[in-house]
């Protein structure tokens, strides 16, 4: 295939093209533009005799601009096989019709002026324009000045419109730029709402929506988050939170994941993204104060954890291979070995942290020693060892020793563990629903006896039994 060379006209006037455009468009053997639409460039190069051909038949008969990315890559190819091409579009940075090229050749390409230039000086100043493609638009975030170019159809804009509410307000102040009439660029303030309201579209056509401050925003991103807690803990912000340190805070993330565990246990969908915004705030919170003295940055946590993803992913990201979810998790075990050098199963026993609830450590604990065969065959081997563990306590009782006491209530929890695990259940999630159906009754059984005219003092447990016998509900209550 012969050379394809992509040449940046300018963002249409003549005044923009660059001498080396110039240049290499006279040199050039075959000159295809991508469209000669409202282009004065393209006249200026009929004038100096550069003749061309275009593609603006596809722009009328392709469905969507995916299909029109693909058929001009097509097409250009094809005349590469024949001789040199030299391909214009106004900016070769942001057109798509070019990024579809590269990833099917090799192509060189002449700068030029580009697209939002000609804006930019138009528009009032703004500070780090964050620039985009109304086809290639995607709007992660509003921290920014947003300058959307190429705006060249009503119902492209319409798209871009509809993703832009998800983050403004209707109301949003916009710098709409129209139809480019020569060198000069002006441009309107509408509202968001009224962005595809306007009477022409074309190429030339572009849309610069200004920050909002944080006060009025309609959704907010991971960095304003971290924006927000800069503000509290800076030198005017909330006293409390200057106060904080990574001990104080500790409490709080303990609670904030339990919380959000129990809302995931409601199934409130809603509650479970404001339970996982309070998690995430404790940890934006702990890394402002690790940036503060030192210890660490926010970019080490999120560089830890995806560093950590890749290389336990090694079967997505490497040469491992796992079908089912039960191999991916026994090839996270054998990497996290790797890692950490562990030659012996005894050392993944001990990793285990001692921090975790007592009950969600012994069950990881039994499951590692479980992955290298030491484990009962099945529940109900578990359970005989229950109740050889309660036999025990009951040896132990009424106490005398205080520590054996301690260690065989121990040994029996520990083997309740084993036989919820190997049932298939939660032995945290199935205690904590025992718990509430605990409260549940009780609270029935108080209510039958106050509705009797009764009170717990004036009760004996045998009484109290019967009202709680009857605050049951249904066969297995």
């Amino acid at each position: 295939m012969n050379a394809i060379t992509v040449i940046s006209l300018g963002p249409g006037p003549r005044e923009y093209l660059t001498l080396g455009a110039v240049e290499t468009l006279k040199k050039a053997e075959k000159v295809i533009l991508r469209t000669r639409i409202s282009c004065d460039a393209a006249d200026y190069l009929t004038e100096i005799g550069v003749t061309y051909e275009t593609l603006d038949d596809l722009h009328e008969t392709c469905e969507d601009f995916e299909e029109l990315k693909t058929r001009a890559a097509e097409r250009l190819l094809r005349a590469a096989a024949e001789q040199p091409v030299c391909y214009a579009v106004f900016d070769a940075s942001a057109d798509e019709t070019v990024a579809a090229l590269r990833t099917k050749a090799e192509v060189t390409v002449v700068p030029g002026v580009p697209l939002s230039a000609p804006l930019l000086a138009a528009a009032p100043r703004q500070e780090r324009i964050e620039i985009q493609t109304a086809s290639g638009l995607e709007v992660t975030a509003i921290q920014n000045p947003l300058l959307i170019l190429e705006c060249d159809s009503r119902m492209l804009v319409g798209e871009c419109k509809l993703q832009l509410l998800q983050w403004y307000d209707p109301d949003q102040p916009v710098w709409f730029f129209p139809p480019a009439e020569g060198g000069a660029r002006r441009y309107e303030i509408l509202r968001l709402c009224d962005l595809d309201r306007q009477p022409r579209y074309d190429h030339t056509c572009a849309a610069l929506l200004p920050p909002v401050k944080l006060t009025e925003r309609k959704r907010f991103d991971f960095y304003d988050l971290v924006r927000v807690m800069a503000i509290l803990r800076g030198e005017n912000g909330c006293p409390w939170d200057r106060e904080q340190t990574h001990e104080s805070l500790r409490k709080y993330l303990i609670e904030e994941a339990y919380e959000t565990a129990a809302a995931i246990e409601e199934g409130d969908w809603d509650h479970v993204a404001d339970e996982l915004g309070d998690v995430l705030l404790q940890v934006v919170f702990q890394a402002n104060i690790a940036q503060q003295y030192g210890t660490f940055e926010l970019s080490d946590i999120t560089t830890d954890i995806c560093r950590k993803m890749i290389a336990r992913h090694r079967h997505i990201f490497g040469g491992d291979h796992c079908d089912t979810a039960e191999d991916v998790l026994r090839n996270w075990e054998k990497v996290k070995k790797e890692e950490r050098g562990f030659t012996t199963q005894s050392e993944a026993l001990r990793d285990v942290s001692q921090g975790l609830p007592p009950m969600v450590r012994a069950a990881k604990v039994q499951k590692k020693a479980a992955d290298v065969g030491f484990e009962w065959p099945d529940a109900r081997d578990a359970l005989r060892k229950v109740h050889e563990e309660a036999d025990e306590v009951a040896a132990e009782l009424p106490g005398d020793s205080r520590e054996n006491l301690e260690m065989e209530v121990g040994d029996l929890l520990f083997a309740c563990v084993h036989a919820a695990r190997l049932a298939g259940v939660d032995p945290e999630g199935a205690l904590h629903r025992a718990t509430e159906k605990f409260i549940s009754r009780f609270c029935a059984m108080e209510n039958a006896i106050l509705q009797a005219g009764k009170c717990f003092q004036g009760l004996t447990l045998s009484e109290m039994d019967v009202y709680w016998k009857g605050s049951k509900q249904g066969p297995r209550e």
